[in-house]
C-alpha cells in the first residue's frame, strides 16, 4: 500500500489550502483513512479521520474549519482547510487503516507529509 500526499503549501492567515492524498495497492474503499499533522517540536496529531461510509470526525480546533472527504472511484481522501491560522502549521500526513481509529498507533500506512506553513 502507497500513499502520496500533496497539495501543502504557504498561504496567510485565513486563507484556504485543499491536500490531497492517493491510495494504492489495496481496495481503497476498505480502509479508514486520517490526516494527521506534526509541528515542530510537538507529537504527530490527528486532524480528521473518515469512514468507510463517509462518516467523519475532527479534532476540536480545526472543527468549522477543515473538511475531510473522498472519492473512492479516485482512490483519494482530501483536506480541505479554510480559515487557516498560523498554528496550522505543521508537515500533514494521511495515512490508512484497516480499523476505525484516531490513534497514530491504530494506522499502518503512511504518506510521505506534506508542509502546510500559514503566515501571519
Amino acid at each position: 500500500v502507497q500513499l502520496q500526499a500533496s497539495g501543502g503549501g504557504l498561504v496567510q492567515a485565513g486563507g484556504s489550502l485543499r491536500l490531497s492524498c492517493v491510495v494504492s495497492g489495496r481496495t481503497f474503499s476498505s480502509y479508514f483513512m486520517g490526516w494527521f499533522r506534526q509541528a515542530p517540536g510537538k507529537g504527530r496529531e490527528i486532524v480528521a479521520a473518515i469512514g468507510w461510509s463517509g462518516s467523519t470526525s475532527y479534532t476540536d480546533s480545526v472543527k468549522g474549519r477543515f473538511t475531510i472527504s473522498r472519492d473512492n472511484t479516485k482512490n483519494t481522501v482530501y483536506l480541505q482547510m479554510n480559515s487557516l491560522k498560523p498554528e496550522d502549521t505543521a508537515v500533514y500526513y494521511c495515512a490508512a487503516s484497516l480499523n476505525m481509529a484516531t490513534s497514530v498507533n491504530a494506522y499502518a500506512y503512511w504518506g510521505q507529509g506534506t508542509l502546510v506553513t500559514v503566515s501571519s
